[in-house]
C-alpha cells in the first residue's frame, strides 16, 4: 500500500485546502495572486466569451468532472457521453446515472443519462438542465420581476466499435446527436414594466453533434492483464450553426491516457476552440490533466488541473464503488470565484445494470479455447477442432482460435501430402 501514499496524500491535501475558510481578504489575495500568476503565463484571452449555451461547456459531474474533464481518452463510465461519443460502444456494463452540480451562487445542473450495449454497437440518451434565479429589482430595492434563465441540452448517441479482435480492440466511431434550448423570462423597460414576450425574443432553440472516435492498445505495459493500459481519442464537440447570431462553443479535442500500473490512470485532454462565424475570433487552446487511484476496490480518489485563460479550475472528488451502485463527490475550485464550500460540488449516483451476459459468454470461449488446447495435446485433433470452431461461433473474431484452426489445417494438410506421398511409392 506504500505506493499509494503520495497521490492520496495530494489529494487530501487539495480537499482539505478548498473546504477550509479564510478571511475575505485573505480569499481575494489568494484568488487575485493565483489568477495573475496563471494569466501571466497563458496570457488573457480576448475570445472569450464570445460562444452562447454556456451548459454545453459545464459537466453535469462524475468522475469525469473530478479529473478537471481530462476524460476524451478514457470514457468508461457514462461520462462518456459528454466528452466522447465513441464511448458507449466499449462499455463493460449498461449505465443509469443521475447527476447534481451546485454550480455558482445559486446556479444548479440537473442531469440524468442511460447506455446500454448489443455486442460492439453503443447506444445512450441523456439530458441536462442549468437553471438560475431570474430577479429584477428597481432603484428602490423593491422585485420588479421574477422567474428561472434557463439552459438545456438532450443528447441521443450511437456508436459502433470496428475491426475489434482478441490483439486489436477494435476503432470505435461515435455521433451523438444534441438539440438545446434557452428560456429567458421576461424583464422590464426603463420604467420597471415588464415587457410581455421580452423573455421570448432572447431565448432559443438550436441543435448540433459531437463526432468521435476512440481506440484502446498496449504501451510500456508493466502488469499482466488483457485490459488495454493507454487509449487515444480525437473528437468535434457542439458542431453546429449559430444561435440567433452568435456562434456554439465548437472544440477539437485530441486526448491520451495511460495506466502505468493497474490502480493508477493519468489522462491527458487538449482542446482547441473554433469560433464558427469567424475563426479569427476563436478562444486559445487550453489542456487539462487529471489522475484517479484505486486505493482499494470500493473506494477511487481523482484530482485534476485545466488550465484555460481566465477559466482555469482545481478539481478534486472520490467515488464509493458497491456491486451495482457507484456514488461520485467532487469539488471544483473555480480560481475566478471564491471560495464557498457549498459552491462547485457536484454529485453522481450510478446505477450498473449488468452486461447482458457478456462477461459470462468471454468466460465460456476462454474455456472452449482451453479444452481445444487440451484435446490437441492428447492427439484428439477432431475434439480440438470441435472446441475451436465453437469459440469462433461465439465470437468470429477470436484470433487465438482463428490461428488455431489455420495451425490445425496446416498439420492435417501436411499429413495428407505425406500419406498421398507414401500411396505413390507403393
Amino acid at each position: 500500500m506504500i505506493r499509494f501514499k503520495v497521490p492520496v496524500l495530494i489529494t487530501a491535501i487539495l480537499v482539505l485546502y478548498s473546504l477550509i475558510p479564510l478571511k475575505a481578504a485573505e480569499k481575494e489575495d489568494t484568488y487575485g495572486s493565483i489568477a495573475d500568476y496563471l494569466n501571466s503565463i497563458y496570457g488573457v484571452d480576448k475570445n472569450a466569451g464570445l460562444t452562447t449555451f454556456p451548459v454545453l461547456s459545464i459537466p453535469m459531474g462524475g468522475r469525469s468532472e473530478g479529473m478537471a474533464g481530462a476524460f476524451s481518452a478514457i470514457s468508461d463510465d457514462i461520462s462518456f457521453l459528454e466528452f466522447n461519443p465513441a464511448g458507449s460502444s466499449t462499455l463493460n456494463s449498461a449505465e443509469l446515472a443521475f447527476f447534481h452540480n451546485n454550480w455558482i451562487a445559486d446556479t444548479k445542473i440537473e442531469g440524468i443519462a442511460y447506455t446500454t450495449r448489443f455486442g460492439d454497437f453503443g447506444l445512450a440518451a441523456g439530458a441536462k438542465w442549468l437553471y438560475t434565479p431570474f430577479t429584477e429589482y428597481n432603484y428602490y430595492g423593491e422585485r420588479v420581476s421574477s422567474g428561472y434563465y434557463s439552459e438545456g441540452v438532450a443528447v441521443l448517441n450511437a456508436s459502433y466499435n470496428f475491426l475489434s479482435g482478441y490483439y486489436f480492440s477494435g476503432l470505435s466511431f461515435g455521433i451523438n446527436l444534441k438539440g438545446a434550448f434557452r428560456i429567458m423570462p421576461d424583464f422590464t423597460d426603463n420604467f420597471d414594466k415588464i415587457i410581455k414576450g421580452s423573455g421570448f425574443s432572447q431565448s432559443s432553440v438550436t441543435a448540433m453533434a459531437d463526432i468521435g472516435l476512440l481506440t484502446r492498445f498496449n504501451l510500456f505495459k508493466s502488469y499482466e492483464a488483457r485490459e488495454r493500459n493507454t487509449s487515444a481519442a480525437l473528437v468535434v464537440r457542439n458542431l453546429g450553426p449559430p444561435a440567433m447570431g452568435e456562434p456554439l462553443p465548437t472544440v477539437i479535442n485530441a486526448a491520451f491516457s495511460f495506466k502505468p500500473i493497474r490502480p493508477i490512470i493519468l489522462a491527458l485532454d487538449f482542446n482547441v476552440p473554433l469560433n464558427l462565424m469567424d475563426i479569427t475570433l476563436s478562444e486559445l487552446p487550453y489542456g487539462s490533466f487529471g489522475f484517479t487511484v484505486n486505493v482499494v476496490n470500493f473506494l477511487s480518489m481523482r484530482a485534476g488541473f485545466l488550465f484555460k485563460g481566465g477559466g482555469s479550475r482545481l478539481a478534486v472528488g472520490s467515488a464509493i464503488n458497491l456491486d451495482n451502485i457507484s456514488i461520485d463527490v467532487n469539488y471544483t475550485l473555480d480560481f475566478l470565484t471564491q471560495l464557498q464550500p457549498m459552491n462547485r460540488i457536484s454529485l453522481a449516483v450510478r446505477l450498473n445494470l449488468g452486461d447482458s451476459g457478456r462477461k459470462l459468454k468471454e468466460n465460456r470461449i476462454d474455456e472452449l479455447y482451453l479444452l481445444g488446447f487440451e484435446a490437441f495435446s492428447r492427439g484428439n485433433y477432431t475434439d480440438a477442432r470441435l472446441c475451436w470452431e465453437e469459440v469462433l461461433r461465439l465470437n468470429p473474431r477470436y484470433d487465438p482460435a482463428i490461428e488455431s484452426l489455420a495451425m490445425l489445417n496446416d498439420r492435417e494438410g501436411l499429413t495428407q501430402r505425406v500419406e498421398d506421398l507414401y500411396k505413390l511409392d507403393f
